[in-house]
């Protein structure tokens, strides 16, 4: 089992900055992919940035250039830095990753609990 712990949410001002944080622990056998999704109120949940394991990301159309993800593979921890915060970014974050077992060659896939981000002024 893998678990996932995330930190740096709260409430910005429109324009404003975060820095989401999401370790990951317990028995980890090598970590794919890892990713930020988030869900805003009455809406489906959303891919917002992924990191694969060689470090090529891709971004959501509505977040290019303002966001920022980034993975510390010795630490099993990734980083969502948001820049130029707005209205519609208040969410609650979701960080997600792949654990590839290379015996098996199964991938699972795990989620932290959430973070809120609120943009409001």
């Amino acid at each position: 089992q893998v678990q996932l712990v995330e930190s740096g949410g709260g409430l910005v001002q429109p324009g404003g900055s975060l820095r989401l944080s999401c370790a990951a622990s317990g028995s980890i056998f090598e970590i794919n992919h890892m990713a930020w999704y988030r869900q805003a109120p009455g809406k489906r949940r959303e891919a917002v940035a992924i990191i694969t394991g060689g470090g090529v990301t891709h971004y959501a159309d509505s977040v290019k250039g303002r966001f920022t993800i980034s993975r510390d593979n010795a630490e099993n921890t990734v980083y969502l830095q948001m820049n130029n915060l707005k209205f519609e970014d208040t969410a609650v974050y979701y960080c997600n990753l792949e654990d590839w077992n290379p015996d098996t060659r199964n991938g699972r896939d795990y989620w932290s609990k959430g973070t809120l981000v609120t943009v409001s002024s």
